[in-house]
């Protein structure tokens, strides 16, 4: 492999409307977010490790695991506060690298190999970006909005009408558990959804488990002891 300079990011917020301080929640023995940062520090390419917050707390926990931490200004604090502004604040503080890999403290169920098999994937494709997706559970041409009556006149398509699911095409979403950019192009373009050379990293649908609420924290267990 070619080698680069990868440096991840882990962003983690103190405050969760849905799920009260979820990324330090004891799940299965130790924080939430500790688990993205050991799958970080097992990863065969990940050269530093940065974990972003606003919270003394997570900051402390995350010295705790031996990686480095930086505490966001108080206007990347806030609710409203864009993410790409908090991982620009990283790449300023952290120079001197070729990819940023950014990943979620809630997603507890993607490893190491999830994360080395992305880069590699990014390598391979002489990719700018690499962003992880999975199939979904239902397909979006089973779906429409409704209006206020509440008639399904035209809510399926003629084509979808009677076919069965295995049928219809394969539809993939984003599941938030790795975003790797080239950081100059990241920069230039300010997203990681780049418009060219930028390809889906496919992982299956339980490492995908994304944590919002209570329910979905108490189904990471569930799988994690599985």
């Amino acid at each position: 492999m070619q080698k680069s300079k990868y440096l991840a990011i882990i962003p983690a917020r103190g405050g969760s409307k849905r799920l009260p301080n979820k990324n330090i929640l004891d799940l299965n023995s130790k924080p939430l977010i500790a688990w993205s940062i050991e799958a970080a520090k097992k990863s065969k390419y990940i050269d530093e490790i940065v974990v972003s917050s606003d919270s003394e707390k997570i900051l402390k926990i995350a010295k705790e695991y031996s990686v480095n931490i930086i505490k966001r200004p108080d206007e990347l604090a806030t609710d409203t506060a864009s993410s790409i502004d908090v991982v620009k604040h990283v790449i300023e503080n952290y120079p001197g690298y070729e990819y940023i890999v950014l990943l979620q403290p809630t997603s507890p169920l993607r490893t190491e190999k999830h994360i080395d098999e992305a880069i590699e994937l990014l390598e391979k494709k002489n990719a700018d970006a690499v962003i992880s997706v999975c199939e979904m559970d239902h397909s979006p041409l089973w779906s429409n909005t409704l209006p206020e009556s509440l008639s399904m006149e035209n809510f399926l398509k003629e084509d979808v009408k009677n076919k069965r699911s295995q049928d219809l095409p394969k539809y993939y979403r984003l599941n938030g558990a790795i975003y790797i950019c080239k950081i100059d192009k990241f920069l230039e373009k300010n997203t990681f959804f780049l418009d060219k050379n930028i390809y889906a990293y496919i992982m299956d649908r339980k490492s995908s488990m994304d944590i919002d609420d209570e329910i979905d924290f108490k189904l990471a267990e569930v799988l994690l002891n599985a």
